[in-house]
């Protein structure tokens, strides 16, 4: 007789009573996938670790129900909102309060923490967004746009935009640095819950309660896929951490699209109700969700599921089969590591700081598991095998130095050099001069100088240049692009009358005196001819320099006729 073996494929894990009254907020590290925290209408904050029965941690300060919450990416920082529209922010380390934050006018249901930096975003029931400076403990941009509720935030990976959903069904994206909207998507048709940044590619997710899935291309801004099927509310998403497909969490369904073209992988059947949010730990889909004061965790082992090649015939049936009590292992934070180099110094505190810190607690309920999570390697600290010598240390400081200096110093003969012939005033011969070293940081130099008195363009120097140009728009760096930018539609603008009127003139009787002056103007034209098609590709791959791009275009427009 043969054996039968059924495979699990999700299960719950724990149930737990989360507060003494109804649960507002939760949310689940995203590094490690272990750690929870949870808001309460109790004005509490409450820290949990993954199969732990057992509070770690109990914060209070909070005058008015928790309605948001976010971890920083180490998890060593948590934030939380209130329905009163303030902010708190704990170290979880050091277990107490670092800032308290106050300026929404209403509650505050959505926050993240910027990627690189000291600062987090939070957005309110108000319709505005706020980027706060913690060091500073003010708000230093709000954002307008949203009509309605903001429900989520999102950094982008390199920490330069933000996305927000919100309730009046749009996404917006925003300029940090430039402090306002680059674009909007609107083809969502009800409230938008949530978005994700692609960790790797220019890709926005954004699901929502009209139960579809949609993705954005950040460099075209156009919607390239859209997910239909939903069996209710999107609630969560998530990329897999590789970036090769997304999860969405509905009402007790999980399922995984790919796009380009639109498909469904798998769905899994779970019953975990209204899913708050997913994280990833170990190849294992961690889920929560909350009903009145619980809370419960669900696990989705996802090398049961597909996540690539033909779309689904049907649907994988969840067993209601208790797990495994060892399937989560052991080891809580894995991946958790201090920087050994970084140091700060502490600020002094300030009287109001100190009056936070007698209104805030960080109640440790459970000792011994908050010293395993928060504390993991105080005992390797003062180890011999963990210091780093100073020898070691002025190696790693000096790493690279001695080629940067090489460097740096080849860079400042290059320019010495520009400046002795730029000293004589001729100007044509310093441009070749730069532009026979082969370096374009010391092109730019130059170009940056004569973009700063226009008067210096002569038709000579643009059948140099002109080539250089061509390199500094295709450039990986931001700052070439702009000069290259810039000098091109100068000499588009000072000289381009004057070499569509030269090579459409009539051939003159007798001596040629223009002929010199016309073939300059046939070289411009066939370099000018090629940069065309390069901008022709940068405007239509919209992106930081788009509009600029699109300025050029207009500008060549005459040299397609």
């Amino acid at each position: 007789m043969a054996l039968t073996s059924t495979t699990i494929t999700s299960w719950k894990l724990q149930e737990i009573v989360a507060h003494s009254s109804n649960v507002s907020s939760l949310v689940l590290g995203k590094s490690s996938g272990r750690l929870l925290a949870t808001g309460g209408e109790d004005c509490r904050v409450n820290i949990w670790a993954v199969s732990k029965p057992n509070c770690i941690m109990s914060l209070t300060g909070h005058t008015s129900p928790v309605e948001s919450i976010q971890f920083n990416s180490s998890e060593e920082r948590v934030v939380a909102g209130s329905q009163s529209g303030s902010l708190r922010l704990w170290d979880l380390e050091a277990a107490k309060i670092l800032r308290t934050l106050m300026g929404h006018k209403a509650s505050i249901c959505s926050l993240d923490f910027h990627p690189m930096g000291e600062y987090l975003a939070s957005g309110s029931v108000d319709s505005s967004i706020k980027l706060w400076d913690v060091r500073r403990k003010g708000c230093v941009f709000r954002y307008k746009g949203h009509t309605q509720a903001v429900c989520c935030l999102a950094f982008s990976p390199d920490g330069k935009w933000l996305a927000s959903a919100s309730d009046d069904s749009t996404v917006k994206l925003w300029d940090l640095i430039a402090g306002k909207m680059i674009t909007e998507f609107t083809s969502h048709t009800s409230a938008v819950n949530v978005v994700q940044f692609h960790p790797n590619e220019y890709l926005l997710a954004s699901g929502s309660a009209d139960r579809t899935v949609k993705l954005w291309d950040l460099e075209k801004f156009n919607m390239i896929g859209s997910s239909e099927g939903e069996t209710g509310v999107v609630r969560s998403i998530l990329f897999n951490p590789d970036g090769s497909c997304l999860y969405s969490g509905s009402e007790n369904t999980l399922r995984v699209f790919g796009w380009e073209p639109d498909r469904c992988f798998d769905v899994v059947h779970v019953g975990w109700g209204k899913v708050s949010d997913l994280a990833i730990s170990n190849n294992q889909m961690i889920a929560v969700s909350y009903s009145q004061n619980n809370v419960s965790w669900y696990v989705v082992d996802l090398n049961q599921v597909k996540k690539s090649g033909s779309v689904i015939q049907g649907l994988i049936e969840d067993k209601p089969i208790p797990a495994p009590t060892s399937a989560m292992g052991a080891t809580l934070r894995r991946n958790y590591e201090r920087p050994t180099t970084s140091c700060t110094r502490q600020e002094s505190p300030s009287s109001e700081d100190e009056k936070e810190d007698r209104e805030s607690s960080a109640e440790i309920t459970n000792p011994e598991d908050y010293k395993e999570i928060f504390q993991p390697h105080s005992h390797a600290r003062n180890a011999k095998a963990g210091v780093m010598g100073d020898d070691e240390a002025l190696a790693q400081i000096r790493k690279g130095h001695d080629t940067m200096c090489v460097m740096l110093t080849s860079r400042y003969k290059n320019l010495d050099t520009v400046r002795f012939v730029w000293a004589s005033g001729d100007v044509k011969t310093s441009l070749d001069s730069a532009v026979s070293m082969n370096d374009l940081s010391i092109v730019v130099d130059i170009l940056n100088i004569i973009n700063l008195k226009p008067s210096l363009w002569k038709l000579d120097l643009c059948t140099s240049i002109l080539p250089q140009i061509e390199e500094l728009l295709q450039s990986k760096y931001e700052s070439y692009v702009q000069t290259g930018c810039m000098s091109l539609k100068l000499i588009l603008k000072r000289f381009w009358p004057l070499i569509s009127d030269t090579l459409t003139a009539p051939p003159s009787v007798g001596v040629d005196i223009t002929r010199e002056e016309r073939l300059k103007c046939k070289a411009c034209y066939k370099q000018l001819k090629n940069l065309s098609n390069v901008v022709k590709n940068r405007a239509e791959q919209v992106g930081r320099h788009g509009s600029t791009f699109k300025e050029l275009q207009l500008l060549m427009a005459p040299l397609d006729y």
